[in-house]
């Protein structure tokens, strides 16, 4: 028990672990919220996307020596409005739209970064994470950004924004501004990527966005219930995943990633009603059709 209580509580004594924490924590359960939105509307792309569109944002950011975070941003919002506004044309599937700027921002990403002599390890750091690297700044940030910003944002719109993600044409009926609601889901997209990019990189975003969701789907089919588990599985796994990343020495971003996953597992094969046993058990229980006699 004392092992245990040493564990829990060793890595709270030092200051850049009580930041990495914090943040770890705060992504989890903003990522856990927003991708609650992105599972119901089953765009998982678009994280992909918004998570790639950042790129070229950083990439100038490094070349003019401003706040990466802020050219992430910028960056991210101008690729997540287009989406939005290209969206509207039915013609067009959401994902092929997603499709074209995914890669249009990050081929220009790649072009700037040709200019950029010198920018692999701030490259790299981008893609896979510096969480142990987080300063004040950064804890701020992403408290306010995040916690303040999008949790306002989704009490304000969340009656609006799951009538759209449910069903768009009657919500178009009912006289919602749906381009308008895009628009905002996008953005609380790219705010959430962004402030999640130093927890568990570019590369792993889309996880930390798209699994802890997915673990609240299989578990309920309440709506205000997803919307609270998402965000618990996240911070939960966000905070196992740094725990065990200090214990082993390992990547944080990567375990985060890991953990998450097998939670997913865990409810995949174990949910009460939509899980692999529970769909096994109904099967057993079905009552069987005999084959009909011959004439």
């Amino acid at each position: 028990m004392n092992a245990v209580l040493a564990f829990l509580a060793d890595p709270w004594q030092h200051v850049f672990m009580q930041r990495a924490l914090l943040v770890a924590a705060m992504s989890g359960v903003v990522a856990g919220v927003i991708g609650s939105h992105v599972v119901l509307r089953g765009m998982a792309f678009i994280g992909d996307a918004v998570s790639h569109a950042v790129f070229p944002g950083v990439a100038i950011a490094f070349v003019l020596h401003t706040s990466l975070v802020l050219g992430g941003a910028v960056a991210g919002l101008a690729t997540a409005l287009a989406v939005a506004v290209f969206s509207q044309n039915r013609r067009l599937k959401e994902d092929s739209v997603i499709g074209v700027f995914f890669a249009a921002a990050f081929g220009l990403g790649t072009v700037v970064l040709s200019t950029a002599p010198g920018y692999s390890g701030s490259l790299e750091s981008f893609l896979f994470g510096q969480i142990l690297g987080i300063s004040d700044g950064d804890v701020l940030t992403v408290a306010v950004a995040g916690t303040v910003l999008v949790a306002v944002a989704l009490l304000l719109l969340h009656k609006e924004l799951v009538a759209v993600s449910l069903d768009r044409e009657s919500a178009r009926a009912l006289g919602l501004p749906v381009l308008l609601l895009d628009a905002v889901l996008y953005a609380l997209v790219t705010v959430t990527v962004v402030i999640s990019l130093q927890a568990v990189g570019n590369v792993l975003v889309l996880a930390l966005l798209i699994t802890p969701a997915s673990c609240a789907r299989l578990l309920t089919d309440r709506i205000g219930t997803m919307m609270v588990l998402a965000p618990v599985i996240g911070a939960l796994s966000s905070l196992t995943g740094l725990y065990l990343s200090c214990a082993w020495n390992l990547a944080a971003g990567g375990l985060i990633v890991l953990v998450a996953t097998a939670v997913f597992l865990l409810c995949w094969t174990f949910a009460p009603r939509h899980g692999l046993l529970a769909g096994l058990r109904r099967r057993a229980a079905a009552p069987t059709v005999p084959d009909p006699v011959p004439a």
